[in-house]
């Protein structure tokens, strides 16, 4: 059966209204605030914020400080309120200090305090053996045990949060509540690109956007492009990714992520790579670096740098020396990606020893993460070099996207022959003018080689699945309808295994 989250916040803030215990109706508005908190969207929340300032007492309560400061800090953070974030250091402190969090409402705004503050490494160490003792709804276990998995990944914890997530998911359908569900899914599309599962990937965007709809989400339905930023780099959607960094830019989405600074950094890096010198440097000039102690700030003032010198050796060696503050958990998804963008201009600029130095540290890092996807792509990338696995080849000056974590424009790089989606040369394409992208070309180029579905994802390192959503799209793009068609179709544009 389908709930209502919209219904059930009305019934608990009229119960509200109607007791003359203060503490009793500081209870029911911090509950309407978890059942609309998917939903609403953030500047109408303003007003449970009010009707909770109006409940504190002098002296003060602690349950209601702390659920007025878990309130005010997450609506402040969403509509970026000055010192938001001193509200849920609060309701952290109070929570703490007079150890309400065996309450499962309290718990639930400990949670949700840590997560907004970006400590996402601290969820599971505080909470994880709560949550499992908790005697709480199925609604409430769905959103405890999203925000358990939630942290996993952002810390880095790839597999575990997906996992979790996954659970999550079984448990808000359990209770009804879509919102809950649009919001699990929402962030296993990311998870499930950079793990490489790209059709899981698919299917959970997909999902997750019909979810937000049916369950009128407005929080999920702002960040589904973020969500979906991964998915395009996996795909090599370069002009998809492209156009989805420029709307994420231009609307401030991944604020309360911490991708604010990373998503502009990028979309100035990609400029700045296909000579828009002045476009890259008006986006970084209408943004001053983020404080300290924010995800990736350590590295990136370097970044800054290196984007107004792109080809400069001591900006490139700045922004390397830099990584070496990137050693948080938070931050484990950053270092590998900026790695890899380092070696990648480095190999373009013709330096193969830097190029496969900076390669190796972003292999180490994401197998270190679970991220098999993204782990796959920059092995090619050291291929191509001439390293194991195949001959060197050039590092054309073209850029894809990155997915979830600080995302960077990172080059293209052809396979060897003449590609199916190789700009200005021949390639396949349907009358429509789609052409294959730099994933869908080798997976073509490999069934073409009459290697079946298993051996081609075994070469390239991404699973079953994805060689089968590949092929899906390379089919449809081409106009074939089987294998052998698709083998002479590469035959005639003079493509080789």
């Amino acid at each position: 059966m389908r709930v209502f989250p919209d219904v059930d916040a009305d019934r608990l803030l009229s119960a509200a209204r109607r007791t003359a215990d203060p503490a009793a109706a500081a209870r029911l508005i911090a509950e309407a605030f978890f059942h609309v908190s998917r939903t609403a969207d953030p500047a109408t929340l303003s007003p449970l914020v009010d009707r909770l300032a109006a409940l504190r007492s002098d002296p003060a309560r602690p349950q209601t400080e702390a659920l007025f400061h878990t309130v005010a800090g997450a609506v402040g953070v969403r509509t970026r309120k000055p010192h938001a974030t001193r509200h849920l250091e609060s309701a952290l402190r109070i929570v703490e200090t007079h150890r309400l969090d065996a309450d499962p409402l309290h718990l639930e705004c400990a949670m949700l305090c840590t997560l907004t503050l970006m400590r996402p490494q601290e969820t599971r160490p505080r909470f994880a053996h709560l949550v499992a003792q908790a005697d709480v709804t199925p609604a409430r276990r769905a959103r405890l045990v999203s925000m358990l998995g939630l942290g996993d990944a952002w810390s880095g914890d790839l597999l575990r949060g997906r996992a979790g997530l996954h659970e999550a998911r079984r448990l808000a359908q359990a209770a009804g509540r879509l919102d809950i569900e649009a919001e699990a899914t929402s962030w296993l599309v990311k998870i499930e690109a950079m793990c490489g599962d790209l059709a899981a990937s698919a299917a959970c965007l997909t999902q997750a956007r019909d979810l937000a709809a049916r369950s009128g989400s407005r929080w999920v339905a702002a960040h589904i492009a973020e969500c979906a930023a991964a998915l395009h780099l996996a795909s090599g959607d370069t002009d998809a990714w492209l156009g989805v960094l420029e709307f994420l830019v231009g609307t401030v989405v991944g604020a309360n992520s911490g991708l604010i600074f990373e998503h502009r950094w990028e979309l100035a890096t990609h400029y700045a790579l296909h000579g828009r010198a002045d476009a890259a440097a008006a986006l970084l000039a209408a943004m001053p670096d983020p404080p300290l102690g924010w995800p990736g700030a350590p590295a990136l003032p370097a970044w800054r740098g290196w984007i107004a010198q792109p080809a400069d050796p001591a900006a490139m060696a700045r922004f390397e020396a830099s990584l070496a503050g990137l050693n948080r958990p938070v931050e484990r998804l950053s270092r590998p990606r900026m790695a890899w963008l380092l070696g990648a201009q480095h190999a373009r600029l013709g330096r193969r020893a830097d190029a496969t130095r900076l390669l190796e540290v972003a292999c180490t890092g994401y197998a270190a993460i679970g991220a098999a996807g993204l782990l796959a792509q920059v092995m090619t990338d050291l291929q191509r070099l001439g390293l194991p696995g195949g001959p060197a080849v050039a590092f054309p000056a073209t850029a894809v996207p990155a997915p979830d974590g600080p995302r960077l424009a990172v080059p293209v790089h052809r396979p060897d022959g003449p590609s199916l989606a190789e700009p200005g040369g021949k390639h396949a394409a349907r009358p429509d003018g789609q052409r294959l992208t730099e994933a869908e070309t080798r997976v073509a180029q490999a069934v073409a080689g009459g290697r079946s579905n298993r051996e081609v994802a075994a070469l390239l390192g991404v699973s079953a699945k994805t060689v089968e959503f590949h092929l899906g799209n390379i089919f449809r793009k081409l106009g074939v309808r089987n294998r052998t068609e698709l083998a002479a179709t590469t035959s005639t544009l003079q493509l080789g295994a």
